[in-house]
């Protein structure tokens, strides 16, 4: 199937965006988009000082030429920008004044305020994306920071989508490369969820694993030219983060696009990970250093010998409920929220020794298949490493204010902090965990900590 008919079919079977123009000069489209899916509505564009420069004078004058009505546009001047609730209330204030239809014009913060406001008042929105940043564009739900927590809320994605690459390949460099950490982070996640499949936890939709990773790798292959601005790798870039947003879509839910990786991104939110400025450590950057401890994980599975490990010995060491639920307060004695949370997930994956059993000779059986495929789909640590480093992104968890103890710390949260089944279940459940954390962060470790 090529682009035009993936698209196509991506739209026929998405479940909130019907339209997408996609290409150079797609922001002078903006208008006629509008037109097709709010006939006879006003429209209001919602911007930052920087996405106004880049694409809202030009979306503004599309619409204008199409006779479509617009309020004085809502442009946002604040030096710190991000998507926090004031910010979104302020948003939500402007669009209840009258029932103009939002043209939200930037990359992840205008499009998560706008969708999540929209949808607060009952309405649709479009977007015009700035920069190939995220994967969010095209995806439901909005991640918005309330009462000093990143917190995913459920709405509805945008209703149509404008993307011009030559805009994007225009945008801030660590935008791209947050862009290229989010995409990336599509391969181990891959292989979680062929594990997960294989074990009867989730199945694979074919269709959603196809759009994504149909042209993923092809996406992948030029960090060294996205990072300078090209407007083909660029292009590249982008396309898969959408049709990641449209496989989201499809079946309703973020795994085709989230697997352990997502996981550190996850807790590192309900900390507030920032820099010493107090901006916030981008998506993308927490989730390329999840992709690098996840594809280890991966690579550390595949040496061992799971077809003939001892299913008893695995059993014997199982815990209870009780058993783990005081292994979980007792990791998180510290952190409250994160308690919380690693209760309730893993309690919604917990399953006992009988179950253990069943789930272990099933991967025995399967090892041999399931081991091969992973191997053909995931990408080695060092290309992760260094293609991460080519496109600008965080290679090292201190790029991001992470020292080597707090990943060990937050590495011990991860088995319990999401009940999604991802690697490093295996890992836990075969009794390997030790093993591995002495690999990452023991004497000789990847990120020894002495």
């Amino acid at each position: 199937m090529n682009h035009v008919d993936m698209v196509a079919e991506a739209l026929r079977r998405a479940s909130d965006t019907k339209a997408l123009e996609f290409g150079a000069g797609a922001t002078s489209r903006t208008g006629k988009i509008f037109k097709e899916l709010f006939p006879g509505r006003n429209a209001v564009i919602v911007a930052d000082k920087n996405t106004w420069e880049a694409a809202g004078k030009e979306a503004f004058q599309s619409l204008e030429a199409e006779g479509i009505r617009q309020r004085k546009p809502l442009i946002f001047e604040d030096d710190h920008f991000y998507a926090e609730w004031s910010f979104l209330e302020r948003v939500e204030a402007f669009l209840a004044e009258d029932d103009s239809i939002a043209v939200a014009v930037g990359s992840g913060v205008i499009n998560d305020l706008t969708k999540l406001a929209s949808h607060h008042l009952g309405r649709r929105y479009i977007i015009v994306g700035t920069a190939a940043s995220m994967d969010g564009y095209t995806a439901f739900g909005a991640s918005i920071t309330k009462d000093g927590n990143k917190q995913t809320f459920s709405c509805r994605a945008p209703y149509g989508m404008v993307f011009d690459p030559e805009v994007a390949a225009k945008a801030p460099k660590d935008m791209s490369a947050s862009g290229y950490a989010d995409l990336i982070a599509k391969v181990p996640a891959a292989a979680d969820w062929m594990i997960a499949d294989a074990l009867g936890e989730e199945k694979i939709d074919d269709f959603a694993y196809s759009l994504l990773h149909n042209d993923l790798m092809d996406a992948l292959s030029c960090p060294s030219e996205v990072f300078q601005g090209d407007v083909d790798a660029t292009s590249k870039l982008a396309y898969g983060l959408i049709m990641s947003g449209f496989a989201m879509q499809a079946i309703q839910s973020s795994r085709p696009a989230s697997g352990t990786e997502h996981q550190f991104s996850h807790c590192w939110d309900m900390e507030g990970l920032s820099y010493p400025d107090g901006v916030h450590v981008s998506h993308g950057f927490k989730v390329g250093i999840g992709t690098l401890v996840s594809t280890l994980e991966l690579e550390f599975l595949l040496k061992k010998d799971i077809e003939n490990i001892d299913v008893d010995a695995v059993i014997s060491s199982w815990k209870t409920w009780p058993e783990m639920e005081a292994e979980i307060r007792q990791i998180c004695k510290d952190k409250p929220g994160h308690m919380a949370r690693c209760l309730e997930e893993t309690k919604g994956k917990y399953i006992d020794a009988e179950g253990l059993r069943r789930q272990v000779e099933t991967l025995k059986s399967c090892w041999g298949e399931l081991s091969g495929r992973i191997r053909k789909t995931i990408l080695p640590f060092s290309r992760v490493y260094e293609n991460l480093k080519a496109v600008g992104a965080a290679y090292e968890p201190e790029m991001i204010c992470v020292s080597r103890e707090h990943l060990k710390e937050t590495f011990s949260f991860i088995p319990f902090m999401r009940s999604r089944f991802t690697n490093i279940d295996l890992l836990y459940r075969l009794g390997y965990l030790e093993e591995f954390t002495q690999t990452l962060f023991g004497e000789g470790g990847r990120w020894e900590v002495k």
